[in-house]
């Protein structure tokens, strides 16, 4: 076959949900809500070019499940139905062109820069490293009421999702936002039910997965993009990784995407990858699919690698080995959003995606810049702009700096913490 053939096949889930390709859109920040967090008229028309662009499986940047806890500014938010016939337009464009469309759930826990929230909180009351102090406080550790009034919150959202009719969700437990805090030993240094050990550290994402499955149903997709590791030193391990997907395919999750690395050590995006893998790991483009295989051998879940894909070749041969079923893309999907057409046809890609520099060592480190250079670009495509793939990345840090700084004074009051029923 050739590679076109296999990223057009079609992919029946473990609950008989079909996707018609093997092309995942991988989770991008849009920052494309209202200061009330309902989504934009300019957020419809960004996926309704992606769905027209031939995705099959398409996952909205991560959406909060707390108005108090913003990741960036401009996040949506679901905590109930106050902006239900805004996400039912949303869910219309994006699952149109029998494209499946599934929301990203997330907190981001102690992720947050200095200035967005009120509060801050985390597993435990770690700081992030002194370079980046500057950029993120030092969190508030969660009681143990709040923790079950956060898991409540993933559910309750899930079910708002499923009423918009989109097709699925995707709990973000990767990247070092709060499912991941809570899986790292580095980030999680509690004693009590939630931490200790590696069992208990899993608590957290196996409660917030059983919730959301009694909100939704057994029929309804529940998939969860998970850390191959931290990167970081005394973080999550390959080990305590491969320990999760065992006991989160055990429980009867429908999909399962590896990625890897926090904002402290960002391999989502290739910084740390390309310095420290070996050529013959990065010959196959993938960044994380020798962990999948040791995943493949573990469980039958499906199974999906996002990070370092550049041609229709390398992806054909990740799927043909059967180490993965999907393969996910992100970035070139923010410069080029109909290459899925593109590459199902046999043609090549019209751009490739390269690393996005200030020229300020200290910033072009962080993987802050990535995410908010991206967004800019998502930005244009759902106000009807084309991209510009070579935007430079210190005007775009500079705006997003001013951004932050305003949202900063403007912010509304928190909404405090409590239980949905």
């Amino acid at each position: 076959m050739s590679p076109s053939q296999i990223l057009n096949q079609k992919l029946q889930l473990p609950n008989g949900i079909v996707v018609k390709n093997r092309l995942l859109k991988s989770a991008m920040s849009e920052a494309m809500g209202t200061r009330e967090g309902a989504p934009t008229p300019a957020l419809v028309h960004l996926y309704q070019t992606w769905a027209d662009g031939g995705i099959g499986l398409c996952v909205t940047g991560n959406v909060m499940i707390d108005p108090a806890a913003l990741g960036e500014p401009g996040n949506v938010v679901i905590e109930d139905e106050r902006h239900l016939t805004e996400l039912q337009s949303w869910a219309k464009a994006a699952t149109s062109n029998a494209t499946q469309c599934w929301v990203q759930l997330n907190h981001p826990g102690k992720q947050a820069p200095k200035g967005l929230n009120k509060v801050t909180v985390a597993p435990s009351a770690v700081p992030f490293r002194d370079d980046m102090k500057a950029f993120f406080a030092t969190p508030r550790e969660l009681s143990d009421t709040e923790i079950r009034s956060l898991i409540a919150r993933y559910a309750k959202a899930a079910g708002v999702v499923k009423k918009a009719g989109f097709s699925g969700v995707q709990i973000h437990g990767a990247h070092g936002y709060l499912v991941s805090q809570f899986l790292s030993p580095h980030h999680n240094t509690r004693t009590d039910d939630w931490g200790g050990n590696a069992e208990k550290r899993r608590r957290f994402v196996l409660e917030v997965f059983n919730a959301i499955r009694k909100a939704v149903g057994k029929d309804f997709p529940v998939g969860i993009k998970l850390n191959s590791a931290d990167f970081q030193r005394g973080g999550f391990t390959e080990e305590e990784s491969m320990d999760t997907i065992r006991a989160l395919s055990a429980a009867g999750i429908d999909l399962i995407e590896i990625s890897g690395g926090t904002y402290e050590a960002p391999a989502m995006t290739g910084i740390k990858f390309n310095k420290d893998v070996k050529d013959s790991t990065r010959q196959r483009e993938a960044y994380f699919m020798e962990f999948a295989e040791k995943a493949r051998a573990a469980v039958t879940t499906p199974l999906v690698v996002t990070g370092g894909f550049r041609t229709a070749q390398g992806m054909a041969e990740a799927i043909q080995s059967g180490a993965v079923d999907m393969v996910g893309l992100a970035r070139i999907l923010a410069i080029e959003p109909d290459v899925p057409l593109r590459l199902l046809a046999g043609k090549a890609a019209q751009h490739q995606v390269k690393p996005i520099k200030t020229g300020i060592k200290a910033i072009d480190k962080l993987g802050l810049l990535e995410v908010s250079w991206y967004t800019g670009q998502l930005k244009r495509i759902g106000h009807g702009q084309p991209p510009k793939p070579n935007e430079s990345g210190l005007w775009v840090f500079a705006k997003q700096a001013w951004k932050m700084l305003r949202a900063g004074k403007n912010k509304r009051p928190p909404t405090k913490l409590r239980a949905n029923s």
